[in-house]
């Protein structure tokens, strides 16, 4: 068994779409951000390639490289999900905490983990995500911060 652990923030900003876990969520504030700025998907990104020793989504995919402007976080996740199946990496399970003071994600509970459990191959049972707010520490930032546990 391997266990990696991944976070990451971003700044969030009027005027700017809000994508977390892979999907776009009403907010009138979303990430300051290279490419999308999905945190969830960032933490898990880096979860996924610290469990096998590969670095971190800085090192694939630079925030001063312009093939990477704009571009969706599944496409990191996807990356980093073959290079640890390469190496005959399956991942088993997943906990996801985000910590965001507005919106509010409840409401968009089940639409994240139905879409997290998509983009992962797993069953929706082994997909944990958890809510926080910063209360009022960090009112414009979005954290998230990413356990994995993969077979082999």
């Amino acid at each position: 068994m391997r266990i990696g652990y991944g976070e990451d923030s971003h700044l969030l900003a009027g005027g700017r779409p809000l994508y977390l876990c892979g999907l776009e969520i009403p907010s009138p504030v979303g990430a300051v951000a290279h490419s999308d700025g999905d945190a969830a998907l960032h933490a898990l990104t880096d979860a996924l390639l610290a469990a096998y020793g590969l670095g971190d989504i800085g090192l694939l995919f630079p925030d001063d490289d312009p093939r990477w402007r704009g571009v969706r976080s599944e496409v990191f996740l996807r990356e980093a999900l073959s290079r640890v199946e390469a190496l005959g990496g399956r991942l088993f399970q997943v906990s996801l905490v985000l910590t965001l003071d507005r919106p509010k994600l409840s409401p968009h509970r089940q639409a994240l983990v139905e879409n997290l459990a998509r983009l992962l191959g797993l069953p929706q049972d082994r997909v944990g995500l958890s809510f926080k707010t910063s209360e009022g520490l960090f009112p414009s930032h979005v954290q998230a911060r990413a356990l994995v546990l993969l077979d082999g």
